[in-house]
């Protein structure tokens, strides 16, 4: 019994020990697991590859250059005829006809005329009116005043311009200037859009530019209506009187070089989106490049814009945008269509395989497929869409070479052997790597465009592997 109890007291002793030495508590036990687990995870993130996801967008290759340029237009600039205070009638921006009236001027603010107006033409200005009220936006004012000035020539129009106490020298409605009321009118005297300011550009053409006329902290823009008393000869409005306009675009070395082989260009607004073609040519002033776009329309919702943010639409192939580090090439199984069957159960495609023990006996196989490829040949060319014969691109996986297929149609015997290489990226929205499918439509040094539309392939928003070489289709990456 003492040597027991010695032995107890011994052994007590040492568990003692080596509970002051560690400090054993249930604290301690967790904080050392986590600590190797820690240690493990570490060590496995160390040695493994580190998968890298990109995010899948569409767009093109590149983003197309944008620009500022000077518009040139045929433009004049008229003067009043006689001395007094103006009333406009044409709406600033709008266009106005051939002996349309721009402006009334009259020896007072206060101006007399009197006409009456038919049902009709009275319907026809409460429209006018409550499409300016839908539209109206208050933060663009002074369009009420441009609206106003083209109400006032619609009226005057109804009046047809020579009624009421017109003078007797006022019924040549193809006069430029006619009296009405206590006014004196003047009439344009060709087709044109009408502006009420000026900016010293009306008389330059493309040939005249210079370097300084590029210059936006220089210009300077005049506005031509007032509520005081004009003389003889001072400036009203201006008139452009050709939908033929150019735009002129300033253009490094190295722009100039790309652009260099175009003779059209597609250009997009960007102040209203709006895109259209124009002719394209390169010019030189004053020893610098000018890309010159010529247009024959759209003017009108430009008139009022001496200088316009552009963008030249020359990168026209859009698509699925990914890295080329993404890409890799993969061998399949090619086996026709034809062959092909489906699991009465499950309704998933596969293939009857005949078994190498035993000829009669079939096993239905399902099958990974990567493509479906139109066969190459004259008769499936003319046959209708639900009839043509396909190729198939199935995994290696799926088959050994030298397995024989069945038809389930009419019995004929496949045997697998021939291999196609397809392009693809590899696909990891599940968390495990999944081959899809690329057409590439264009690419750089760095990124590739590929087809929205490619049967088992990409669409927009998926995850793919940016560093395809350290994928292994086995491993779950995260």
């Amino acid at each position: 019994m003492p040597v027991n109890n010695k032995q107890n007291g011994s052994g007590s002793g040492i568990l003692k020990k080596l509970k002051n030495l560690f400090g054993m508590n249930i604290g301690t036990m967790l904080f050392g697991v986590l600590f190797i687990y820690m240690l493990f995870s570490m060590i496995l993130y160390l040695t493994s590859s580190n998968i890298e996801s990109y995010l899948v967008i569409a767009g093109p290759l590149s983003r197309n250059e944008t620009y500022t340029g000077l518009a040139i237009r045929e433009e004049t600039v008229h003067k009043a005829e006689t001395g007094g205070y103006v009333n406009y009638y044409a709406r600033e921006g709008s266009k106005i006809n051939a002996n349309g009236v721009v402006y009334g001027i009259s020896s007072s603010k206060k101006t007399e005329g009197t006409t009456e107006l038919s049902n009709e033409e009275l319907s026809s200005i409460r429209s006018q009116l409550q499409s300016f009220s839908k539209g109206f936006n208050a933060s663009k004012f002074n369009t009420t005043y441009s609206f106003k000035y083209n109400l006032e020539g619609s009226i005057l129009q109804y009046a047809g311009v020579t009624g009421g106490t017109s003078s007797s020298d006022s019924s040549d409605s193809t006069s430029s200037v006619v009296s009405y009321g206590n006014q004196t009118l003047s009439k344009a005297e060709q087709d044109g859009i009408v502006l009420y300011s000026m900016d010293g550009y009306e008389n330059k053409s493309v040939s005249s530019l210079s370097t300084e006329d590029f210059d936006q902290n220089a210009y300077h823009e005049t506005d031509l209506k007032t509520q005081n008393s004009v003389s003889a000869g001072d400036s009203l409005y201006t008139l452009i009187s050709n939908e033929n306009w150019s735009l002129m675009i300033p253009l490094s070395a190295k722009q100039a070089a790309k652009l260099a082989d175009r003779s059209t260009v597609r250009v997009k607004f960007l102040k209203d989106d709006m895109t259209q073609t124009g002719d394209f040519s390169i010019v030189e002033i004053d020893g610098s490049k000018y890309g010159k776009i010529d247009f024959n329309k759209g003017l009108i919702r430009y008139a009022a814009d001496r200088f316009l943010e552009i963008e030249l639409v020359t990168n026209t192939v859009t698509g699925l945008k990914i890295p080329l580090s993404s890409i890799v090439t993969k061998e399949f199984y090619l086996i026709p269509s034809k062959y092909s069957t489906k699991n009465e159960d499950s309704q998933d495609i596969g293939f009857m395989v005949q078994g190498k023990d035993n000829n009669d006996s079939l096993s239905f196989v399902k099958a990974s497929i990567y493509a479906s490829i139109e066969e190459d040949t004259a008769d499936n060319a003319d046959k209708p869409e639900d009839q043509k014969s396909y190729i198939y691109y199935v995994d290696k996986k799926s088959f050994a070479e030298g397995d024989v297929i069945v038809s389930q149609k009419d019995q004929s015997k496949y045997v697998v052997s021939d291999v196609g290489v397809l392009e693809g990226v590899y696909c990891i929205n599940q968390g495990y790597a999944v081959f899809r499918r690329i057409e590439i439509l264009d690419q750089n040094e760095e990124y590739a465009i590929t087809s929205k539309s490619t049967s088992y392939g990409l669409s927009r928003y998926d995850h793919i592997v940016r560093n395809a070489d350290k994928v292994n289709e086995e491993e779950i990456l995260y």
